[in-house]
């Protein structure tokens, strides 16, 4: 396929690349990826299977290349949520409880595998606590050091590492459900035919506060306490959810994202050369700090914090 003939797309923090291809007066996706093609092409098609079958909106497969390293998929268009949202008068409420019954949907899929179009089984992996600790360990492994060195970041890592371990050890909501893992109005798109989900590749099986916190605590999309507070009281009204165990596992989950998420922008900046999500993170900085200040449960990872990354290092807003 000739790609200079295509109209290239804003991309997002994968290896993929994003091409729009004309036909008369339809239109469709390609989906080019050489590294780590298997995740983002097969696993992100076999994902979309399945959120398909269970009557949700997700980009169909309309050729499978994956030997030339592309696929071509339905086109939902550039109107995301997020675009919306960005909007100054509008009432943000009654979007975000639109998305909750679309999570609520998500949440209630029990299919767990697929054939993907190689003719291979997929099945959706489990959100471990090991998955999830190795996730917010990039915050040490890739942020970290460029402000500690030496002895002292060995130790402070080692402190780091046990708060992070007996948070998730924290975690006490039993029940595991289908998790998007990016759930946020990024990837929320407003089609014609309601809401469609993109970017599934990395779904799993886990925790069900997970995607409520991506969506609450979302990097990209700055919101009030006020709404946020709305937001979690809606899902809880509509789930019908012990609510003392899930804000438990909402606040430990949303936290330990964005130590994860401050580690994936310094690791895209440094070993990827994308820099344009380090401005993210001082919004990052301060969702963390909105869910530990006065919070009994983060004493200690606060304490750790204040000392090794003062305000100046963090710099939230206020």
């Amino acid at each position: 396929m000739n790609f200079s003939n295509l109209k290239k797309l804003s991309g997002d923090a994968s290896f993929r690349f994003f091409f729009r291809k004309k036909n008369f007066k339809k239109s469709s996706v390609i989906i080019y990826c050489k590294k780590q093609k298997k995740s983002n092409l097969i696993n992100y098609d076999a994902i979309n299977k399945i959120l398909i079958k269970n009557k949700l909106k997700a980009p169909k497969l309309i050729n499978n290349n994956y030997n030339k390293n592309y696929i071509e998929v339905e086109d939902f268009g550039d109107t995301s949520v997020l675009k919306l949202l960005r909007k100054k008068k509008i009432n943000k409420l009654i979007y975000y409880k639109k998305i909750l019954l679309l999570l609520k949907k998500i949440q209630k899929i029990k299919t767990k595998k697929t054939k993907t179009f190689i003719n291979t089984e997929y099945k959706i992996p489990n959100y471990s606590k090991e998955i999830l600790n190795n996730e917010a360990n990039l915050f040490l492994k890739w942020y970290m050091p460029e402000f500690i060195k030496g002895k002292k970041q060995k130790i402070e890592k080692k402190k780091i590492y046990k708060i992070f371990k007996k948070l998730l050890n924290s975690l006490s909501c039993k029940k595991k459900v289908f998790v998007h893992r990016d759930f946020h109005v990024s990837n929320i798109m407003i089609t014609k035919r309601g809401l469609g989900l993109i970017d599934s590749q990395d779904a799993v099986i886990g925790n069900i506060a997970y995607d409520l916190a991506s969506l609450i605590d979302d990097v990209r999309l700055k919101t009030t306490i006020e709404l946020k507070n709305k937001i979690f009281d809606e899902f809880i009204k509509i789930n019908r959810i012990p609510y003392k165990k899930f804000k438990n596992d909402f606040e430990i989950l949303s936290v330990l994202r964005n130590f994860k998420i401050i580690g994936i922008f310094s690791r895209l900046s440094k070993r990827d050369r994308k820099h344009k999500y380090l401005k993210l993170i001082p919004h990052a900085w301060n969702l963390i700090e909105n869910r530990i200040k006065n919070n009994i449960k983060f004493q200690d990872l606060k304490i750790v914090l204040d000392q090794n990354f003062p305000k100046k290092i963090r710099n939230y807003e206020n």
